[in-house]
């Protein structure tokens, strides 16, 4: 899938490069998230965004679906142990 440049919420609109993302993580249940945001739709999607820095998009919601797709390049992962 595809998703806008990396931006803090509030800064300047810019030119709207998209990356595209192939290996993502599938959420079934935004519930599963924490400090995770979710947009406003913009263009029949919204967007998935650090609540804590508003740094974002992550990834996005589908709408139909309610499942969440979260890209991999774009999360740091690590386990509890």
């Amino acid at each position: 899938f595809d998703l806008p440049d990396m931006r803090r919420k509030g800064d300047s609109e810019g030119e709207d490069n998209v990356e595209k993302f192939n290996y993502y993580w599938l959420i079934e249940d935004m519930y599963t998230f924490e400090n995770v945001s979710v947009t406003k739709t913009v263009d029949d999607i919204k967007y998935l965004a650090c609540a804590d820095c508003e740094i974002g998009p992550i990834g996005y919601m589908d709408l139909v679906t309610k499942k969440c797709y979260v890209a991999l390049p774009r999360v740091n992962y690590k386990d509890k142990s």
